[in-house]
């Protein structure tokens, strides 16, 4: 019964922090950018628990702790260290006072104003309403993996559940309901890792650290290379090091909260409290999923399909590894990280069409009110096209590198250029944004969207575009100086600094 009591207290909160924050709601910057002044903690939080969702827990940790052993935990490791420390120290400062700067609430609006071009906020637009979707997608699919196995309730009901709940409380609150829950949920999580790592660590099955490494390194074949912290597969272990870490640098709803933090000393607080969330809940994560094959006798779950399932591995073993008493909390652990992402998905993926594509292009003149009502009914079908690509059997790792593949391969080299080198010229931040989208599309096609290749295929798309970008840029003459100076003119009273 604890499970269910657990499950309750957690739907009720959440849905009462949406019903109270709506109150706070007074126009569009409120429901999407919390009126730009959320403190540190909340900031923090909010980018963590965006980070990691149920994605990390069942499809990643459980799949690259089989595949790769201890060595796995280096993902972990970089995404605290290059997801997070890094990309606050580069991103979060430059960020909020640039888009301060240029007026700009969203990533397509930045692009628009950054590069003088309307068709790339179009394109970025639509990209990002399209292409999160998968990523939306596969953190269904790793809930709904975990409720069945621990409720017994059939996939397809988890998953419609989830979407519904995340719809709720959603258009009841915007990104402050966003931001509180994400607070809630991220201290949820850090109890839960804590309470996975020591259960999992002393079950007789793994026998305490040194007892389950000396067992991980007797299976036959594998063995030696699940206990070696140099990998047997590097090239493959660097690309999802990059992939889960640099690609959050171009993620739109991972950038959004630092449009919305208040000033620059929250930033510094931020960056702290962030890096430590991440080593915490990455690292724990990645380090527990290592030991997934002794609680499997080494064998690999089997789907309904009769094929192997690496994402059943994680569910699997905290089944086996949790007293029933503790279960629920850590269901509430993984449902925590994954509506957090997900409410921030839902409300970059709307805000794309509502504010960049429909008023920003379509329709200038607008009302408000109906910005606002379209914004809460796209964020309606956002949730139904995540479901819908969810029930379609993919595996949790195709669909998330794909996505990030995909929206990180286009957006991360023109928008971190953009920021500090005023020397990226339109044409530069074009080639960057289509060389990037299409060496992850053409992957995807060529290799059928196999979770073998795509987080390789993912990373290369990034570097392509990190490289094309200046080379063309230094080929291509300057944005002229008045088409600059037309941005800047935009803002009243205030100077665009493009200059490092």
């Amino acid at each position: 019964m604890l499970k269910y009591v657990f499950l309750g207290l957690f739907i009720a909160v959440m849905i009462l922090v949406g019903i109270i924050s709506r109150k706070k709601i007074q126009n569009v910057q409120d429901f999407f950018l919390g009126g730009r002044k959320m403190g540190p903690w909340l900031s923090a939080f909010a980018y963590g628990t965006t980070y990691f969702s149920a994605v990390i827990f069942i499809g990643y940790a459980g799949k690259t702790g089989w595949g790769f052993g201890i060595s796995a935990t280096f993902i972990g490791i970089g995404n605290a260290l290059l997801g997070s420390l890094l990309a606050w120290l580069v991103l979060a400062k430059r960020t909020r006072r640039m888009t301060h700067e240029l007026g700009a609430a969203t990533m397509p609006e930045f692009f628009e104003k950054r590069y003088n071009s309307k068709a790339m906020k179009i394109a970025t637009a639509l990209i990002i309403f399209v292409f999160l979707v998968p990523y939306s997608a596969s953190v269904y699919q790793g809930l709904a993996y975990l409720f069945e196995t621990t409720f017994g309730v059939p996939f397809i009901y988890c998953m419609a559940a989830m979407a519904l709940l995340t719809g709720i409380y959603l258009l009841l609150g915007g990104y402050v309901a966003t931001a509180l829950n994400d607070f809630i949920q991220g201290i949820i999580m850090l109890i839960g890792v804590a309470f996975m790592i020591f259960f999992i660590l002393s079950n007789p099955a793994v026998g305490g650290l040194s007892g389950g490494l000396q067992k991980l390194s007797r299976i036959p074949g594998d063995g030696p290379g699940l206990v070696s912290l140099f990998s047997a597969q590097p090239m493959n272990l660097l690309g999802l090091i990059v992939l889960t870490s640099l690609g959050t640098w171009g993620l739109p709803q991972m950038v959004h909260k630092f449009y919305a933090i208040k000033d620059d000393a929250a930033v510094k607080r931020g960056t702290v409290i962030s890096t430590v969330f991440a080593l915490i809940i990455a690292g724990g994560a990645y380090f527990v999923g290592a030991f997934g094959r002794l609680f499997l006798n080494n064998t690999m779950p089997v789907g309904a399909n009769g094929k192997a399932n690496a994402d059943m591995v994680i569910p699997m073993v905290l089944e086996k590894a949790m007293p029933d008493a503790l279960i629920g909390i850590i269901v509430i652990l993984v449902l925590s990280a994954s509506m957090s992402t997900l409410s921030s998905l839902v409300l970059v993926s709307s805000s794309a069409i509502s504010l960049d594509l429909v008023k920003g292009t379509l329709f200038p003149n607008m009302k408000k009110e109906n910005v606002m009502l379209l914004m809460r009914a796209l964020c309606a079908l956002f949730v139904i096209c995540s479901f819908m690509v969810a029930v379609t059997p993919n595996s949790i790792l195709a669909l998330m590198s794909f996505s990030w593949g995909t929206v990180a391969g286009a957006f991360l080299a023109p928008f971190l250029y953009g920021l500090y080198w005023k020397g990226t010229t339109k044409i530069g931040a074009w080639a960057g944004f289509i060389s990037g989208f299409a060496v992850s599309l053409a992957g995807a096609v060529i290799y059928k969207m196999d979770a073998g290749t795509a987080p390789n295929i993912g990373a290369v798309a990034m570097v392509v575009s990190l490289v094309v970008v200046p080379v063309v840029s230094l080929l291509t003459a300057r944005m002229p100086q008045k088409k600059t100076s037309k941005v800047s003119d935009n803002v009243a009273g205030q100077k665009l600094e493009l200059e490092a």
